[in-house]
């Protein structure tokens, strides 16, 4: 049953949403710790993530970075700077439109994620029952 915003909340709602929001801070701080582990940012795993996981190419835009990231354009540039000195991902000018940058994950970028990927979806299987974990499917 769909409750109105004007309905009042239960104890049990709240109980429930403290448990979600708990559940999320708490992977959310086992990727901090991993990803640290591993000499990267919390920021950095992610914009790797979206890179690769954006759908239907193997490349993002710093715009489409952006809006996964949920951060500025200029931000993102600082990022994938940051990135790139690291060798993890690479620039290049899009060949359709030359205002556009694509920004590719090279070999140690795919690795790593790969890496940090595994250990995240071990987190998540122990999360089971309070999140869905999302079928992710490794090729080699």
């Amino acid at each position: 049953m769909k409750r109105s915003a004007q309905e009042p909340l239960k104890k049990t709602d709240f109980e429930a949403l403290s448990e979600f929001r708990f559940q999320i801070r708490r992977f959310e701080r086992f990727s901090e710790d991993i990803v640290q582990a591993q000499g990267i940012t919390s920021l950095q795993y992610l914009l790797l993530l979206h890179i690769k996981g954006y759908p239907g190419r193997s490349y993002a835009t710093v715009s489409e970075l952006a809006e996964r990231l949920q951060a500025k354009p200029h931000g993102v540039v600082a990022l994938v700077s940051r990135c790139e000195a690291r060798g993890l991902v690479q620039r290049h000018q899009s060949a359709t439109d030359r205002r556009v940058v694509e920004v590719h994950l090279l070999k140690e970028g795919e690795r790593l994620l790969t890496h940090l990927a595994h250990l995240h979806r071990a987190e998540l299987r122990s999360l089971s029952g309070v999140f869905s974990i999302p079928s992710i499917e490794y090729s080699t």
